[in-house]
């Protein structure tokens, strides 16, 4: 069965970097964008950032242009979250998606909370 497993949430301090991970299992995973969505206490869960199969990385979040950016590797069936200059804004729960605009199978989530 589709299995996606998140690791590396956590807690930091604002202007920190953190990298989420997430193995991928049960599928080809080369066939199918993946992406993280996140969902802050008491609001909707957004799309952060998706890529494609081929590795093109696309519909990335305002508020994270340029601070985060998403990567896959498909020899090892990971995508990776590679966030930066992290602020209070970004706690949140993530999720690591197969699919992106259209959402097949969701992760359980890893919480990241920014805060001094």
């Amino acid at each position: 069965q589709v299995q996606l497993e998140e690791f590396g949430g956590g807690l930091v301090q604002p202007g920190s970097s953190l990298r989420l991970s997430c193995v991928a299992s049960g599928f080809t995973f080369t066939m199918y964008a993946m992406a993280w969505y996140r969902q802050a206490p008491g609001k909707k869960r957004e799309l952060v950032t998706g890529i494609t199969s081929a590795g093109e990385i696309r519909d990335v979040a305002d508020s994270v242009k340029g601070r985060f950016t998403i990567s896959r590797d498909n020899d090892k069936n990971t995508v990776d979250l590679q966030m930066r200059s992290l602020n209070p804004e970004d706690t949140a729960v993530y999720y690591c998606t197969r699919g992106a605009n259209f959402v097949e199978y969701w992760g359980k989530g890893t919480l990241v909370t920014v805060s001094s």
